[in-house]
């Protein structure tokens, strides 16, 4: 009985009472989900910027394939190009009206005309000059409409036909007046819309908004997309049964009054006959496990899909046609295809790998069958869902790139809705997203030729968003990575020297810059011609295009590094001249330029051009903006990297302004400005030496702030590192070895910068540091004893890297101070700490040797016998490699009992997840071998054939082979045949493995042994066991090569004909091994021999034989294809006519 005052076993801690108390209430709250914050960080929309989003109010157009009606002699206008760009104008306009009459107001406002502060209503006169320029402009360019289907044309109500979503029918409408985001409308109700509101083809697909204009938010009231079981209101009959019928009358509404959220009801929907979202009628089982809370309700039987792995309930509403059974007899043909398709595609976004599988297959098989127009109707406003998820997105893309290689040119009409969908994936934060949407447009653009892809996409060009001429700019560089640059030139010096919009211009430039950015050192063909399609952007009246320019130089040069300065000739004044007329964003993109156009200049112009800009570098070393600070951080270090900039130059010129400015103690605190900043130093210490940069900046090791003197510690090592310490005086070595010292004790949190410091710093200095040694050791010792484990690990590390050092003073007795204070710390309790104290007396070991060693081996190694059992992967190899170094060079001080000790430990090392740990171990199995004689250490390896793991087994059979090979395969071989009579199939296998690592490792010296493990290999060879046939193969290609040429012709070719039968196995890992052992044939029995064996089958009837023959004919004839000539047979006897292939004597002798 314990007293009441014991500790608690640590079993008996359990979670704390808050977290047990949280579980509980959430266990009691009905519709809890755990999952819910995870899942809307799944869902690509909910996580991603607003910029990112506003690809949901993009317009998609049907894009007329200008080829067919050509073909077909129609007027290829209904939907092309020209419409396209009518519609791109409109638009145009009508931001510029919008902008208009917001920049009115907000004057009026500041004006004071405004009459009350929450009053934002423009005067009426001003909206109607608004509705009246609107209206003229409308009346000069009739518009089409794109997306609406049910509204009227004219203003009249008219009951259409709905023919699709996308359908060219879908075009015709009026042109709106009101403009309303077009991804949130539903599908559900589309007669309450007004008539002049503006929808967009995307919204058939589920959203999450009821269609109703401005109404009162009332909470808990049920939407369309979802019909809630506890806050629906009731209906009569429901009152009926709560209320007693006498003394209660139903009130009739006032006349007029129409209630503001509609009764949930079915209605026709332009995508599914079954509109709003319906609760399917699931299988009981289902009902009472999502009522148990264990799944969430899926409808289980589909028909015609398979397993689901999950069901959101937008999918209810896009798959609704396919959820009910219906007699399909009664169907068109078109409608069977959508239900087909939709199936599909239902079973590879939500369906379970198999299923997903087939249904992709199926759908890219049957691709051109379904034909391009129901596909992509049904897979594009899947991918505009707003509560896509990314997995969903992967499959959709998918499944789209696989379509667009069956479908080829059929995808034209539907190219620029594709690219609405796919050119946001170009700027996704997901970089394997982004390569798909490259993957895309690249297939798209190949399937769609160029004339069709540039007729698509020219309209957004100079589009009124920003977002949408970004996408479209690194869609058009994608097209030009796949059709080539040169086919795309024309085209983009056109758009690049636009005179009618400046957004075209920027969109061109921009073209060109991420051209450069995808395809790298591949513009270099057409660098000339890309740089004089965007020069005269540098002096553009506009500010963003001049900036656009700027970073596109920058792009084709850094592409273009370290070539191609002529192409740049025409471009170089007007940089130069800019850095001096600009400020802000516009100087820091023309400076970005300069830099990465300075390297690739020669030698001797380069001082002339950067004495021109260091002068608005240093003055710009002052700014405040983070992101000017990094541009000329990365200039500075270009420039002082070019060849032709003098030291001189750099320490005259630019170290003194450059220390002021940037090495101060904010730079530490911005992790992206520290690494620049570090960076640039350690380039500008290249030109300028060792002593000049480290001279600078050694007082601060001593700052008092801890990030700043890390940031310097990190310079001074790799400056260090690189230049080593020649240059560094003594006044100076001083300061740094007084430097790093405090720096290194003074650190709060344990660094790995502060120990790599110190480390490089010592080495540089190697005999310089005796002085300084016995202080860096009485720091090391007091240290080790510090109640802080990553202080005591710390110390450790630092003893291993000053070891070699420390030895190179001549300072053993300090070596001999440290080495004994660690042997007491290896009772460490923490795993990390307790690997660097045992690789630290390891590397005193290393240094010292084994007979100056103290404490000595002997001692120190039952020490370290019973650390072997720790499971931690960085002790585990610590120890290992002591041991083994303690084997090799000092086996004679340990007696043969604790190496056979430590024999046995070894063994479970060998089940290590790590392979160093394994080979480190297996190594050290030799070291003993050859130390204790190989009998003891056989046996144990033998034995441990016998266990379950394969790993442990193969690693044993490694470890023979060492031990062969240190101690003579004399010694392993007897051992292994007598093993190999063991009935046990395990044991047998590993006797072959074995012996295949032992003539591997023992080459030419084979010979000796290959006729004494003849008659065990004839065994393996014919054993029913396809494993002991494939490792008798190998063990065969070893030998084989091995005695070749040595004499041992006779047992080979008997081998050889046991091997031989085995060609036609099928298992691949057999019949590579049987392959290999032939190849090995032909190299000791010569490929004479080998021909005569394959002749025989090379025509052989049967395809398969035939296909082995030849397929070892073949090898044979790579590998000794003039060797071969003298054993062709000879034809000439069966030769009638002119086919005699003379054979003289004399071939044969040569």
């Amino acid at each position: 009985m314990s007293s009441p005052r014991s500790p608690r076993l640590v079993d008996s801690f359990t979670a704390p009472k808050e977290v047990l108390q949280e579980f509980a209430d959430m266990a009691e709250e009905e519709d809890i989900d755990p999952f819910a914050e995870t899942a809307s960080k799944r869902q690509i929309a909910s996580r991603q910027s607003d910029y990112h989003n506003r690809r949901f109010n993009r317009h998609a157009n049907e894009s007329a394939d200008a080829f067919q009606a050509s073909a077909d002699g129609e007027e290829g206008d209904v939907g092309g190009y020209k419409e396209a760009m009518r519609l791109q104008r409109l638009e145009k306009e009508e931001e510029r009206v919008r902008r208009a009459i917001s920049d009115k107001e907000k004057q009026a406002r500041e004006e004071g005309q405004s009459k009350m502060d929450l009053d934002k209503t423009p005067p009426r006169e001003e909206l109607e000059e608004a509705q009246r320029e609107l209206a003229a402009m409308q009346g000069s360019t009739k518009r089409k409409r794109r997306w609406d289907i049910e509204e009227p044309a004219n203003g009249k109500e008219e009951d259409k036909e709905n023919k699709g979503e996308w359908s060219k029918e879908a075009l015709e409408g009026a042109a709106p007046k009101k403009r309303r985001s077009r991804w949130d409308a539903t599908p559900a109700d589309v007669a309450g819309e007004t008539p002049g509101g503006k929808r967009s083809r995307w919204d058939q697909a589920p959203a999450a908004a009821p269609e109703v204009a401005m109404t009162q938010i009332i909470m808990n009231a049920p939407g369309f997309m979802h019909e809630d079981k506890h806050n629906r209101y009731l209906t009569d009959e429901e009152l009926d049964a709560l209320l007693p019928s006498a003394g209660y009358a139903i009130v009739t509404p006032p006349p007029g009054y129409a209630p503001l959220v509609r009764p949930p009801k079915l209605t026709a929907t332009p995508v599914t006959e079954v509109g709003g979202f319906q609760i399917q009628e699931s299988s009981d089982a289902a009902a009472m496990a999502a009522a148990a809370g264990l799944a969430p309700e899926l409808p289980t039987e589909i028909p015609g899909v398979g397993n689901l792995a999950f069901f959101k309930a937008e999918d209810a509403q896009y798959f609704a046609k396919i959820l009910k059974e219906e007699d399909e007899t009664e169907m068109s043909v078109d409608e069977m295809k959508e239900r087909k398709i939709m199936r599909l595609l239902l079973k590879i976004k939500n369906g379970t790998p198999p299923v997903r599988k087939t249904a992709l297959r199926q759908i890219t098989d049957k691709a051109r069958e379904f034909g391009a127009g129901p596909l992509f109707d049904k897979i594009l406003p899947l991918l505009m869902e707003r509560t896509l998820e990314d997995q969903e997105r992967h499959l959709l893309v998918k499944v789209i790139d696989r379509v667009l290689y069956k479908l080829d040119d059929l995808v034209r009409p539907y190219v620029h809705k594709i690219l609405v969908v796919i050119e946001p994936l170009l700027i996704d934060e997901d970089y394997y997203a982004r390569v798909e949407g490259r993957e895309i447009i690249s297939n798209l653009s190949k399937a769609a030729g160029l004339a069709h892809m540039i007729s698509t996409m020219r309209p957004d060009i100079d589009h009124a968003d920003e977002y949408v001429r970004n996408t479209t700019a690194r869609a058009f560089s994608v097209v030009a990575s796949a059709l080539g640059i040169p086919s795309l030139l024309p085209f983009l010096k056109a758009v690049c020297r636009s005179k009618k919009s400046w957004q075209a211009r920027h969109t061109g430039i921009r073209i060109v810059q991420q051209i450069a950015i995808m395809m790298g050192c591949a513009v270099l063909p057409h660098l000339r011609n890309l740089v004089d399609c965007i020069a005269h952007g540098l002096q553009d009246e506009q500010t963003k295009v001049r900036t656009m320019t700027a970073l596109a130089l920058a792009a084709l040069a850094e592409a273009a590094a370290p070539y191609g300065i002529e192409s740049f000739d025409n471009v170089l004044k007007p940089l130069w001249v800019g850095i001096r007329l600009h400020r802000g964003k516009s100087l820091a993109a023309f400076l970005k330029a300069i830099g990465f156009i300075l390297p690739l200049m020669d030698p001797e112009y380069v001082q002339y051009y950067i004495k021109e800009v260091t002068i608005i570098l240093i003055r710009e070393f002052q700014t405040s903006d983070e992101e000017m600070k990094k541009i000329v951080l990365k200039v500075v270090q270009q420039c002082a990297a070019t060849e032709g900039v003098t030291a001189q130059y750099i320490k005259q010129d630019i170290l003194p302004d450059f220390f002021k400015a940037f090495w101060v103690r904010r730079m530490a605190l911005d992790r992206r400005n520290y690494r620049q900043v570090v960076e640039t130093t350690v380039e500008l210490a290249q030109k300028s030496g060792v002593a000049e940069i480290v001279g600078r900046i050694v007082n601060d090791l001593k700052d008092e702030a801890e990030p700043y003197r890390k940031m310097v510690m990190e310079t001074i090592t790799k400056v260090v590192a690189s230049l080593g310490a020649s240059d560094i005086d003594e006044r100076l070595e001083v300061r740094l070895v007084d430097g790093i010292i405090y720096a290194f004790q003074e650190q709060t949190t344990e660094d790995q910068v502060m120990l790599d410091g110190f480390g490089t710093v010592v080495n540089a200095l190697g005999i310089r540091v005796k002085p300084y040694l016995t202080q860096i050791v009485s720091t090391i010792l007091w240290r080790l004893n510090n109640k802080s484990a990553k202080v005591r690990q710390q110390a450790a590390d630092l003893t291993t890297r000053l070891a070699v050092v420390i030895k190179q003073c001549g300072e053993d007795q300090l070596l001999s101070k440290l080495g004994l204070v660690l042997f007491e710390q290896l009772g460490e309790e923490y795993p990390d700490t307790l690997g660097s104290i045992i690789a630290a007396e390891g590397a005193i070991a290393n240094v010292v040797g084994m007979t100056q060693m103290n404490p000595p081996v002997k001692d120190l190694l039952p020490r370290m016998t019973p650390i072997l059992r720790n499971r931690h992967e960085k002790v585990q190899e610590a120890t290992i490699n002591l041991i083994g170094r303690i084997a090799d060079r000092g086996a004679e001080f340990v007696p043969a009992r604790e190496w056979m000790r430590i024999c046995f430990e070894l063994l479970d090392l060998l089940k290590a997840h790590k392979k160093g740990i394994r080979r480190a171990a297996v190594n050290s199995f030799g070291y003993i071998a050859k130390s204790l004689g190989p009998q003891d250490v056989l046996q144990v390896l033998l034995t441990n054939l016998r266990v379950q793991e394969r790993q442990s087994r193969v690693c044993s059979t490694v470890a023979i082979a060492i031990v062969a090979e240190t101690c003579g395969p004399f010694t392993c071989i007897p051992a292994i045949l007598n093993e190999y009579r063991t009935a046990e199939l395990n044991v047998r296998t590993g006797c072959l493995k074995a012996l295949s690592f032992v003539f591997e490792y023992v080459g030419p010296q084979s010979a000796y042994y290959a006729d004494s493990v003849v008659t065990m290999l004839e065994d393996a060879l014919t054993d029913r066991d396809l494993v002991h046939r494939q490792t008798a193969s190998t063990i065969v290609k070893h030998l084989a090569l091995g005695v070749a040429g040595l004499g041992c012709e006779d047992s080979m070719l008997h081998l050889m004909n046991l091997v031989w039968p085995n060609c036609f196995e099928t298992s691949p890992h057999v019949i590579g091994a049987v392959m290999e052992a032939v190849e090995a044939m032909r190299v000791t029995l010569g490929p004479g021999v080998l021909l005569s064996y394959t002749l025989q089958g090379l025509f052989h009837p049967a395809r398969k034989v035939r296909e082995v023959y030849w397929r070892v004919y073949n090898s044979l004839y790579l590998g000794a294809e003039d060797a071969l000539v003298p054993f062709y047979p000879d034809l000439g006897e069966l030769s009638e006519g002119q086919n005699v292939y003379d054979r003289h004597p004399l071939q044969m002798f040569i």
